[in-house]
């Protein structure tokens, strides 16, 4: 079904219920949350003992996606999201050059967005939607052309950089208000400042116009450092002594109790070494890590609670549809058992980007029950929640219920060009994912029916995977590729690679003609971090 076609039809079976009646026939405001280096099982709606009750009620009076793919990192994925393309397509196929460095690299991996994509917020002020973002871009930082100002937001607050300090952001890793660098104040706190400054945009449109205003929220948390505030760590302090293994089995069991799993689904062992081995000054360091992990996340619910009663406050709520979602699984890059301990936590390195790392042993729980994290693009390093609310859209009768079919982020794009009814330019790349507004509204029998009836397909500094139906082909760098039956074996523990050699050499054969098209190198692959190294 075409764009236009799609939306008018989702507009009429959702007045037919009586949903938008307030909103009458106006396009919906679209809020995109990104959260960084989330695992799948922290919220507690998808099975985590974190108190989210904000989000939770987000999930519970709308949708939760259970296959929902990113990019197996930070700017890939941000790439993706923005464009609704593949990163290799609009030249971050790898990483994002570092403040001050210039890459010399093939286009796919040139470390910055191309001049051959455009934006979300490109497309929709064709149809006279406000753009504002607040909080981390990291999508080139070099030349100001790839700047957010000058790829489609009217308003910007934020970091151009990838990580930064929550408290004292400082240098290259510093704040920007529009194009222009700022200072901050005492008593700053990245996430915080990021959701006060959108309720700012907000009301600042509402009181200009009646135009829609789409709104992308990037919390840079809880990405390391983990600078949680000390009361939001005390909060935690002394509630992960039990270890990792405990941690899994409670979420593990949360999550088939409300129904995220059925009792089919196995979960992956943790790989990390067993918490009674570990010293205890060892253990209670551990503790200390994750209750700072947990701190970052408490608050960016605090957040989200504080967002959505401003959207009520200004009479914009019924009308938003508003997307929640991590850019990649619990990140494993503080080394096997992370590091900081609580003075860390309590006495913060400020205008750094040193400090608390949650590390892999706990980066493995926080994606209970699937494989791996960040990087890679086994089910825990690609999978992400997704949280779909828009009280005006998703009829009663579908909310609190999950999204069960694959998705990936270039679906944004689309869904977002969908709902309103917009069009991509006909000069650029086009968007390669499918609208999934039927998912929400419930639309006759296309909610039952795939969002993607072709194949999908990922890679990442050598990770690469492909999904086709119920099945996955994936592979961990150069290793040999992988196969599993999603629909059997969800948390990919049963290879069938050798039993379905045919299929998979199929699903390889797909794949190498896909990477060759969008320019992916293979199978030798690129890392930015060893072409930087070369020239240094």
């Amino acid at each position: 079904m075409a764009p236009c076609l799609a939306f008018v039809a989702c507009l009429f079976v959702v007045t037919a219920l009586s949903q938008r009646s307030a909103a009458g026939n106006s396009p919906p405001n679209i809020v995109v949350v990104l959260v960084d280096d989330m695992g799948f099982s922290d919220l507690g709606c998808y099975g985590g003992e974190i108190e989210t009750p904000n989000i939770d009620a987000l999930a519970a009076d709308g949708l939760r996606f259970t296959q929902f793919y990113n990019s197996g990192r930070c700017c890939p994925t941000r790439a993706s999201l923005m464009t609704g393309l593949h990163p290799h397509q609009v030249g971050i196929g790898h990483m994002t050059a570092p403040p001050g460095k210039v890459l010399n690299a093939p286009p796919a991996y040139q470390g910055h967005l191309n001049e051959t994509c455009v934006t979300i917020p490109q497309v929709l002020k064709s149809k006279d939607y406000h753009t504002f973002m607040t909080g981390k871009w990291h999508l080139g930082h070099v030349n100001q052309n790839d700047w957010p100002m000058q790829r489609g937001f009217d308003r910007f607050y934020g970091g151009i950089s990838g990580a930064f300090n929550y408290f004292k952001p400082g240098g290259d890793r510093g704040m920007t208000d529009g194009n222009q660098s700022v200072q901050t104040e005492d008593g700053f706190y990245a996430t915080d400042a990021f959701t006060d400054i959108a309720c700012q945009y907000i009301s600042d449109a509402a009181r200009a116009d009646d135009k829609p205003f789409f709104l992308y929220l990037a919390y840079n948390a809880p990405h390391w450092p983990l600078n949680a505030k000390v009361k939001d760590f005390e909060k935690y302090r002394g509630r992960y002594k039990d270890g990792w293994e405990a941690l899994m089995k409670k979420r593990f069991a949360k999550q088939r109790e409300i129904g995220l799993f059925d009792e089919s689904v196995q979960p992956a062992p943790h790989v990390g070494p067993a918490w009674d081995s570990l010293k205890e000054k060892k253990r209670d360091d551990l503790d200390a890590i994750m209750a700072a992990y947990a701190g970052c996340v408490d608050n960016i619910d605090q957040n989200i609670g504080k967002l959505v009663a401003h959207l009520k406050a200004v009479d914009q709520y019924e009308n938003t549809l508003i997307l929640f979602l991590s850019d990649n699984g619990a990140c494993q890059e503080g080394g096997r058992l992370g590091f900081g301990d609580e003075k860390m936590v309590r006495n913060p390195p400020l205008e750094t980007t040193n400090g608390v790392r949650q590390g892999l042993a706990w980066a493995n729980a926080s994606n209970t029950p699937f494989r791996l994290y960040k990087h890679f693009l086994h089910e825990g390093g690609a999978n992400t929640p997704l949280i779909a609310h828009w009280p005006a859209g998703i009829p009663e009768a579908r909310r609190n219920s999950f999204v069960r079919q694959p998705a990936y982020l270039p679906d944004i794009m689309a869904t977002c060009v969908d709902l309103a009814d917009a069009k991509m330019p006909g000069d650029v790349p086009p968007c390669q994912g499918s609208s999934f507004a039927h998912s929400l509204t419930g639309d006759s029998e296309r909610a039952k029916g795939p969002i993607h009836d072709t194949p999908i397909f990922f890679e990442h500094e050598g990770n690469a995977a492909m999904r086709d139906g119920d099945w996955k082909l994936v592979r961990e760098y150069q290793k040999p590729w992988e196969l599993y039956n999603i629909a059997r074996d969800r948390t990919e523990l049963d290879d069938r690679s050798t039993a379905e050699s045919d299929r998979r050499d199929r699903m390889i054969s797909a794949w190498e003609a896909w990477a060759t098209e969008t320019n992916v190198l293979f199978p030798e692959r690129y890392n930015m971090y060893q072409e930087l190294k070369k020239h240094e």
